[in-house]
């Protein structure tokens, strides 16, 4: 197995550069994962594959602010800090100062130990947040610092959302559209760098209709980091090492997940999130999901994997080489998948976070 296995060529004119006219409207491809058999469908249309008793299971964490645009204290230079996740282990937080792991710009005028700090200013031009570069990230593997983050204001949560700004991946450009079209609908505690994107295409109205179809719903917790968007650059996948994320599974989707495989309905994961903590919550002795409260994973999910508690998938399509087209193909087969794309890239579908969704059952 290679790298090169899980690599297609991706027109960049098929990469979604914003989101559907209508979230439930998108196209859906619709893959058997045991034979390859396709079907080309609309979103809304996923009503036609669940069948009463059936569980899905999605990810509620909500994307955070956190691409913050400032100036260095000091030089006035311009400077960008992206939030990746809080460190609580290392000191004490309070409410208006905590620990994050951090990506900087211009990484080398943002060096740990030379006192560096951005300063934020909100519509006002009053600096509302600060953040101080403390240390190098432990494992660190892309230049990762440890940052402190100070505000004036009440409150973090009130000092982000005052100067921050709502991440898009790299590939989509110049998007100046409503950013709550990058959330899901039924987004929760913010807590992620990237969207879990293959639930963007839910409304409630759907959502509600599949409730009375029978269909149950339950969530997860992922906090999506933003190493999902990042290829696989060794040539052997399985020397890659995969990025370590927090998850919670509460008691109610388990107990939820045991009462579904007692009446013979399927787990429908939504999203490749979904899936790596639903998998990373099953506890073989127990033969069953245990609870798990934001523990972490580091999950590779990679042909030849087993999968204990996913029957099926709705997900989108997935960057080239990445750990994400692995877990897909683990789910399904590499020849499957690969057909699929191509069908879908034959077929003029739009790929990536804005684009269509495919259902592997």
């Amino acid at each position: 197995m290679k790298t090169s296995d899980f690599d297609y060529d991706l027109p960049p004119e098929l990469i979604a550069q914003e989101p559907a006219a209508e979230r439930d409207g998108c196209r859906l491809l619709v893959m058997d994962r045991a034979t390859g058999a396709i079907e080309d469908r609309i979103f809304r249309d996923i009503a036609d594959y669940l069948r009463p008793n059936d569980l899905l299971i999605a990810n509620e964490t909500r994307v955070m602010p956190a691409r913050l645009l400032g100036a260095k204290r000091g030089t006035g230079g311009s400077a960008e800090v992206f939030l990746l996740r809080e460190v609580r282990d290392r000191e004490p937080r309070t409410n208006q100062s905590a620990l994050w792991e951090v990506l900087v710009r211009p990484g080398k005028r943002l060096k740990p130990g030379t006192g560096a700090v951005v300063d934020f200013v909100d519509a006002r031009g009053e600096v509302a947040l600060s953040t101080e570069i403390v240390d190098w990230a432990e494992n660190a593997q892309k230049g990762e610092r440890l940052a402190r983050l100070t505000t004036p204001l009440p409150s973090l949560d009130e000092a982000l959302h005052a100067v921050g700004h709502t991440p898009l991946p790299p590939y989509i450009k110049n998007y100046a559209g409503d950013e709550e079209l990058y959330q899901t609908v039924y987004s929760r505690r913010e807590s992620s760098a990237a969207a879990p994107t293959a639930g963007l295409h839910f409304t409630p109205a759907l959502i509600e209709r599949l409730r009375e179809q029978g269909v149950r719903w339950e969530t997860v917790e992922l906090e999506v980091g933003l190493d999902t968007f990042r290829i696989v650059d060794e040539d052997d996948p399985e020397q890659h090492v995969i990025h370590t994320e927090y998850y919670t599974v509460p008691e109610r989707t388990a107990d939820a997940i045991a009462e579904t495989r007692e009446r013979g309905g399927r787990v429908i994961a939504v999203g490749t999130t979904s899936v790596r903590s639903l998998e990373s919550a099953w506890d073989a002795e127990a033969g069953a999901v245990t609870p798990r409260d934001r523990e972490t994973t580091s999950l590779y999910l990679l042909p030849g994997s087993q999968f204990h508690v996913v029957d099926a998938l709705i997900t989108n399509f997935h960057v080239p080489r990445s750990t994400l087209m692995m877990l897909v193909s683990a789910f399904s087969t590499r020849e499957h998948i690969m057909a699929a794309y191509r069908h879908a890239i034959e077929e003029r579908y739009r790929m990536l976070s804005f684009g269509d969704a495919m259902f592997i059952r």
